[in-house]
């Protein structure tokens, strides 16, 4: 049996981001990854926004990490030449009930950190982007968007040159969580091996859950459900005439149909949520026509016929429809009591923004 100091399990942007920081802080680590390649499922299947901070429950560690973790990414992405936009965004209200939550959304920023909101009239927002309609607006100077397969690129490069290494087509099939600390796993691929190491991070995404489910000796009623949340976003045809990320005011349950931006401009639409039992990615065209009347009430010269199906992305729920609000669950041993173990659990969006700050709350929680 192969002896490894640190594996990592997961070789999306957050289990980049800890491989990276557990490497530069002098552990050997070995990342396992089952897909071909990093990035392959959630982390690549996002709107790319760099998040303010705005939304998420005071105190949480979604809101915590995300403002920590933003100002760290404009950072990284200035050091290390990530393609990234500082292009801020316009959370628009469409009448007067919408315009007086503009204030309370205001104060929430502000609680977790996120003090440049500005509050603008309907004309100042309009003299930003003519082709907007809106009766009030906020501007967050903060939010950005960002070359994610970059950034994750730039992260594995980090984690390899302080030593890491990675494993692709190298699923855990089985684990046995050790009394003296680390783990015994079984890996399946073109070459199964049996690995015994000292510290276990759960960074699998979408298949947490699972991996935890899977480990002999974890606390069974410490490892939550898995929901799937499938988001599915449509492409604008022709030119956008926007600049901003522009937000509709939340709305139960999601942010609303949202327009985004990708660095060379084209605007894509979502997500919206459709609660799935399965992965699949597979974007159902008719979806898109829920989208053109929200939309328009925000963008009312949207063309007809101007939507054309784009990709989809599911997030990684520990929570399922009308049960409340997720936030990010970094377990270890802590929490769970065995040595040598840290699950993360839930890390669905803002996740790629917290990447860096996350990480280094992994490295002290282990």
């Amino acid at each position: 049996m192969d002896e490894v100091d640190c594996v990592v399990v997961g070789a999306g942007v957050v289990g980049l981001a800890v491989a990276r920081a557990f490497a530069l802080a002098g552990r050997d680590v070995l990342v396992l990854e089952a897909a071909e390649g990093i990035g392959t499922e959630t982390s690549s299947r996002n709107s790319e926004v760099i998040h303010a901070g705005i939304y998420y429950p005071k105190g949480s560690l979604m809101a915590r990490f995300c403002v920590a973790g933003k100002r760290e990414l404009y950072a990284y992405c200035a050091e290390r030449g990530v393609p990234h936009r500082n292009c801020g965004k316009l959370i628009v209200a469409t009448n007067e009930a919408e315009a007086g939550q503009l204030a309370a959304i205001q104060a929430r920023a502000a609680a977790n950190g996120v003090g440049d909101l500005r509050l603008v009239s309907a004309a100042e927002a309009r003299a930003m982007e003519p082709a907007l309609a809106c009766t009030a607006a906020l501007a967050s100077p903060s939010t950005g968007i960002i070359d994610s397969h970059a950034y994750m690129l730039s992260l594995q490069g980090d984690a390899e040159n302080a030593g890491a290494v990675f494993a692709f087509h190298a699923p855990v099939l089985s684990g046995r969580l050790l009394p003296e600390g680390g783990a015994e796993l079984s890996v399946g691929g073109a070459e199964p091996m049996e690995l015994r190491c000292a510290l276990l991070v759960n960074a699998a995404g979408l298949h947490a859950p699972a991996l935890a489910a899977s480990l002999e000796n974890m606390p069974a009623a410490l490892v939550p459900p898995t929901y799937y949340a499938k988001g599915n976003y449509f492409t604008l045809s022709g030119r956008s005439p926007f600049t901003h990320l522009i937000y509709p005011v939340p709305v139960p349950g999601g942010l609303g149909t949202h327009l985004t931006l990708d660095l060379g401009g084209q605007a894509k639409f979502g997500p919206d949520v459709e609660w799935v039992d399965h992965i699949d990615y597979k974007v159902n065209p008719a979806r898109g026509e829920s989208f053109y009347a929200a939309i328009r009430r925000y963008w009312p010269g949207l063309p007809d016929a101007s939507l054309l199906p784009g990709y989809s992305g599911i997030r990684p729920k520990i929570v399922g429809p009308g049960q409340g609000a997720q936030d990010f669950v970094v377990q270890g041993p802590r929490e769970h009591g065995m040595p040598g173990l840290v699950n993360l659990f839930g890390i669905e969006s803002p996740g790629l923004t917290a990447s860096l700050a996350l990480a280094d709350y992994v490295v002290a929680a282990a």
